[in-house]
This record gives C-alpha cells, structure tokens and sequence, in this order.
C-alpha cells in the first residue's frame, strides 16, 4: 500500500548493488551513470581499461561506490568469477545489467562462418552465462533484476548485412522470455530493452548536418513516428523501472525504446 501513497518509492534503487557488463559501451555508460545516481553500489566490467576507468571515475564523482573490473565474460568461469566478486564487495547482487556484445555487418556471402559466430558468441552465449551466473545468486537471495540489452532488429529485419546481428537479438529476445517464465516463481524478473538508433559515439555520423547524414537519418525518421532520433536520456527511465521494484510484475518483457518504430 505504501508504494500507493508514495510512488517514487518504488523506483528507489539506493544501496542496490548492480553488476553492468560493457560498461565502457554506449549503453553500459548510460546504466552506469543512471545507477550511480540513483545510489546504487556498482560493479563496472569492460575490455577497454582507459575507458573503463573514466567512467568509473565519472560514477565515484556522484558518490557512488564503485569497483572496476578489466576483462570481457567470455567464458562461464569468468562471468561465474564477476558476479562472486560482486557479492565479496557488497555482499550481494541485485541488479545485472548485460550491455556487452558486439556487431559484425556484412551481406551473408560476405560474412565467413567465423564472423558470424563470433557475433552470436558475444550477443548469445555471453548473455546466457551471465544470467545463468546472476540467476544463481539472487534466486538464493530471493530477489533480482536481470536487464538485458537486445535491439529493434531483434524484431525487424535489415537489408544491410545484419543476419548475424539480427539473428542474435532475436536470441536474446528468446531468452529473456524463457528465463521470465524459468524464474517467474523465484522473486528473480528477467526483462530486455530494445533500443533503435540512439546517439552514441558509433551512431554520431547520424546526427551530423552532412548530406549523407540527412539522406540516411530522413530515410528512417519516416518510420519513426516520434520523428527523431533518440538520445541517451530515453534509455534512462526504461533502465530504471526495469531494475527497481516498480517492475515486480513484468517479467519476459521486450521493452521497445524506438519512438514507435516497431509499432507501425
């Protein structure tokens, strides 16, 4: 009844502890700034040590509590390790956020085997070792907020060279319903965001003033019936509903952060 008279209490993360793969990523940055100002104690994981210490550098300026670790879950041992040494700094683990991954474009006579796999390694397999990792602890403790990060080509396709990437979020997408419905009794919520084209470094070119820019950025803003582009500030509010107690009752949920682009 509380959550009734005083709604903001629901999104209240403080002192949650948050695990967040590629936190140097595009994505993994916004969870990260989001949680350490929600007052969250986080465990930051990225490949790229320059710029995984600036963004934890950036997180503990916010007052959060941080622990950076240098290394990508590219196995179960690994991924098993993070979440111990999450729980060995905090005592626990509440949130995991999986923002690693990469993309490999290429027309499909284009792209070798070892490409392909390589994608589906990164977007799939990392993304099920994690959760299968983080799923052991917080079914222990009760409680659990896995946040996977899939795509609006999870649902859609495109003609670009994307079947490796299309065919990984669509995997994602698989298990975020199956693990929902694996954990549904267990107090764990398993939930995806699936974001279209957004302003990060990799998408910059998008948002520039060029004439290829604004031929490419017009041609999808047709679709987009919010009729822009969206910034990281969109991903927020989706991130932090999915990680708090205000979403105790979704479960296996794809959350589109597209303007309406996979509505129409």
């Amino acid at each position: 009844m509380q959550s009734m008279t005083n709604a903001l209490s629901m999104f209240d993360v403080k002192n949650n502890v948050a695990l967040i793969t590629g936190a140097s990523g595009a994505f993994g940055m916004v969870a990260a700034r989001v949680l350490a100002g929600a007052g969250c104690k986080l465990v930051l994981v990225a490949g790229n040590q320059d710029a995984l210490d600036e963004i934890a550098e950036e997180c503990r300026a916010m007052g959060a509590d941080v622990t950076a670790i240098n290394t990508r879950p590219t196995d179960e041992t690994i991924c098993n390790d993070l979440v111990a040494q999450a729980v060995e700094a905090y005592g626990k683990l509440d949130i995991l956020v999986v923002a690693s991954g990469m993309n490999r474009v290429a027309l499909i006579n284009d792209m070798t085997p070892e490409t392909f796999e390589s994608v589906m390694d990164a977007n799939v397999t990392q993304t099920w070792l994690l959760s299968r990792a983080a799923a052991a602890q917080m079914k222990q403790q009760g409680y659990g907020k896995i946040v996977l990060v899939s795509s609006a080509r999870g649902l859609l396709g495109h003609p670009a060279g994307y079947t490796a990437y299309c065919a990984s979020k669509s995997a994602t997408d698989g298990i975020t319903k199956a693990l929902g419905c694996e954990l549904g009794a267990s107090g764990v919520t398993v939930n995806a965001i699936a974001p279209t084209v957004f302003r990060s470094p990799l998408t910059a070119w998008m948002f520039e003033d060029t004439e290829e820019a604004t031929k490419v950025r017009n041609g999808f803003l047709a679709r987009v019936p919010k009729g822009r582009l969206g910034e990281p500030e969109d991903l927020a509010g989706p991130l932090l509903f999915l990680a708090s107690k205000a979403s105790d009752f979704y479960t296996g949920h794809i959350l589109y952060a597209d303007g309406g682009y996979t509505a129409g």
